[in-house]
């Protein structure tokens, strides 16, 4: 009886103030029930605010209707962003199938409330009527004003209601097609295993590699070892494993997910959110969906993107080609003259030959990158460079125990932000590497700076039962990576929350992340925190000067991969026609350009490219490209200056990391650095020769 009474009294934690250390989401209180009555309640509150808005008998201004759109969150806290951060956060990083399920129900839903605000016509009316009559603003209220202006244009508010009921029917279609890729990518990624019982298979593979293995078998209550697609699972096995036919196994198993005959196929998906998104670019009068999004980017236009590809292409592809021909004759001279070089045999050769060129590979260094003390490096270069400092908290809930949280305190001793960092890679977690935010950055009516809760998600090697969780170099530099992300959120110092952070455009925003990257093989940085998680000795310096002189190898064949990408992406997204073709041909011809090995004609990309599909780099990929000029660019003036010189860091947080979306990005990069960016700086650190201005 006493149980049932405390059911009852029982309320939904999203309704009530969370009563936790700076307000951080009570993960533990959190039932999956919960969040369908807090979208269902946010909506109503979401609607009642609008009528308000509109009903409101005064003159429009931009206090009381940009604002209220936009912005509020004084007393009548703004639930629906509130639940939705959690619940698309950890759709993510911790789903299962009643989640999955769930989005499923309320996505149609969400999507026909964002709609109804977006094509609301006397709502828009009065934004319209602010834009074009208004009080003096600041530079942050005038770009807070165009963007929501903007963002109804660009979201049909323009149109008649013919146009604005045909919208809505493409964009809640959009919106499923996306959702249904990813929880497709997720089960197809989660479903495959190769379980090795025979010892003699795992020749070749490095002890952390088979302990991994052996660990993810015991998960399983499986005898033997099980090889995942995971990253930290997959990359060490293509790389070391001496079994060949395995190793095609592997390949073709992570490059045909989400092809085969059955219900998590994305092939027609992606086809029909290709024409989804060109369909809804063109009724908003633009010609391609790539037009569309280019008009709120640094590049402005297809033309611009293409160059930048092209230009990478001439710089690159003679380096390229001589990669990959020296892969060839190192397999062909270990395997014979009539060996040929397969895409499961490319990391595994690739490896060899770095080994007989530098004398280094990953395995070499895993023993000096242990998690705690790259943790403790990487805390260590923000405090040294911006006077930051990280403390764990545990009583901040997180919502998986591999999640840690912390409170960051600014040079001052002033709190400055939540950090939560979530590891290694799990069931009900997607691949890859990922920043995001449990509450944005936002100064309030009452002068209050609301500080950021900023999480960065990654697939990192386990520990196992023998040892803690080693790193290789290319895993430091994911978590310099999502750690720049992080900077770039915990620095905001804006008074609008959309303008904030990591609220910038797409072509800008991977600039403080890929800038972190270049410490990974600084010396003075790795002297820092690489020692040898047994013996406690630091890394050595010749093994330190072999990783600087081997980090350009591959290089130039790493930016040809993306840059493929990059053009694969243009190609579904330049499309003026109906796109009906067949997607894997396509995508083999879209790339060809930029291609240095053979490809084979079962395997596919698109639909696994969670990017461009529905992680919202659709006619934006590019900007990994884009952004590596800014980076190496930017990195040139720190190391003119000294990679800790403290005067550059604070430069580049107050002109950069702090100013969020609040300035044009060019703006903000040529106040840091004093002028535009050039290419120069990529291809220097790259090791490529500028090329000649010939003629094409």
């Amino acid at each position: 009886m006493n149980e049932e009474r405390i059911e009852e009294q029982r309320k939904n934690p999203f309704f009530e103030q969370y009563n936790t250390p700076h307000d951080t989401v009570p993960f533990e209180k959190i039932r999956l029930e919960d969040f369908e009555e807090a979208f269902m309640e946010g909506i109503r509150r979401d609607d009642e605010q609008i009528e308000k808005t509109i009903n409101n008998p005064d003159k429009p201004t931009f206090d009381n209707t940009i604002i209220n759109v936009d912005e509020d969150k004084d007393g009548y806290y703004d639930l629906l962003s509130r639940v939705s951060t959690v619940f698309f956060n950890l759709l993510s990083a911790e789903t299962n199938d009643e989640m999955d399920a769930l989005a499923q129900k309320l996505q149609p839903i969400l999507t026909k409330h964002a709609n109804d605000v977006r094509l609301n016509k006397r709502l828009f009316e009065r934004i319209k009527a602010v834009h074009m009559h208004h009080r003096k603003l600041t530079p942050e209220e005038k770009r807070l004003l165009d963007n929501c202006y903007d963002g109804f244009v660009r979201s049909g508010a323009l149109l008649d209601d013919e146009g604005k009921e045909k919208l809505r029917k493409l964009t809640e279609e959009a919106s499923m097609l996306s959702l249904q890729f990813s929880q497709n990518l997720l089960k197809e990624n989660k479903a495959y295993t190769l379980h090795i019982t025979d010892e003699q298979q795992l020749d070749g593979l490095p002890d952390t590699a088979r302990e991994a293995a052996a660990v993810a078998a015991k998960e399983r209550n499986l005898e033997g070892w099980v090889f995942t697609l995971d990253f930290p699972s997959y990359s060490p096995f293509m790389t070391y494993s001496t079994c060949r036919e395995l190793r095609k196994q592997m390949y073709m198993a992570r490059n045909t997910v989400c092809t085969h005959e059955n219900t998590e196929n994305n092939l027609e998906i992606c086809k029909r959110l290709v024409n989804l998104r060109r369909e809804i670019a063109q009724l908003l009068g633009f010609k391609t969906y790539a037009e569309y999004v280019l008009k709120n980017r640094m590049a402005g236009n297809a033309r611009n993107v293409y160059k930048l590809l092209d230009d990478l292409i001439d710089a690159y592809k003679p380096t390229a080609v001589k990669e990959v021909s020296d892969i060839e004759k190192l397999a062909k001279k270990t395997e014979g003259k009539d060996f040929k070089v397969m895409p499961w045999d490319f990391s595994y050769y690739s490896h060899k030959l770095q080994l007989k060129k530098f004398n280094i590979d990953s395995e070499m260094l895993r023993p000096y990158f242990e998690l705690s003390k790259v943790i403790q490096g990487v805390f260590g270069l923000a405090n040294r460079l911006y006077g930051i400092t990280f403390k764990e908290n545990k009583d901040i809930q997180v919502y998986h125990p591999d999640v840690k949280a912390y409170e960051v305190f600014d040079k001052d001793g002033s709190y400055l932000a939540v950090f939560y960092a979530d590891f290694h890679p799990r069931k009900g977690k997607q691949g890859g590497a990922w920043m995001t935010e449990y509450q944005g950055q936002w100064i309030d009516r009452k002068g209050e700076n609301v500080r950021p809760h900023v999480s960065v998600v990654m697939n990192l090697t386990k520990p196992t039962d023998e040892k803690p969780a080693l790193l290789t170099l290319g895993e430091v530099e994911t978590f310099l990576h999502e750690f720049g992300h992080s900077l770039h959120g915990m620095f905001a110092n804006t008074r609008f929350e959309s303008l904030s952070g990591t609220n910038v455009w797409w072509d800008f925003v991977e600039l403080p992340s890929q800038f972190m990257e270049n410490f990974s093989v600084e010396k003075e940085f790795l002297r820092t925190f690489a020692f040898h998680y047994q013996t406690g000795e630091p890394l050595p310096d010749e093994l330190i000067d072999r990783i600087v002189k081997s980090r350009n190898f591959m290089a130039a064949y790493a930016c040809l991969r993306q840059v493929s990408f990059g053009l694969l992406d243009m190609a579904y997204y330049t499309k003026k026609e109906t796109f009906d073709e067949d997607i894997i041909p396509f995508e083999k011809k879209a790339w060809k350009k930029a291609m240095v090995t053979e490809q084979l004609p079962d395997t596919c990309m698109t639909v696994q490219f969670s990017h461009i599909m529905a992680g919202g780099y659709a006619a934006g990929y590019y900007s990994y490209k884009w952004a590596e000029v800014l980076d190496a660019d930017a990195f040139s003036v720190f190391k003119k200056h000294g990679i800790f010189n403290q005067e550059t860091a604070q430069s580049f947080r107050d002109n950069i990391l702090s100013k969020g979306g609040t300035e044009h990005p060019m703006t903000l990069y040529k106040r840091f650095k004093g002028s535009e960016p050039t290419i120069d700086a990529l291809l220097k650190r790259n090791g490529i020769k500028k090329p000649s201005n010939k003629k094409k």
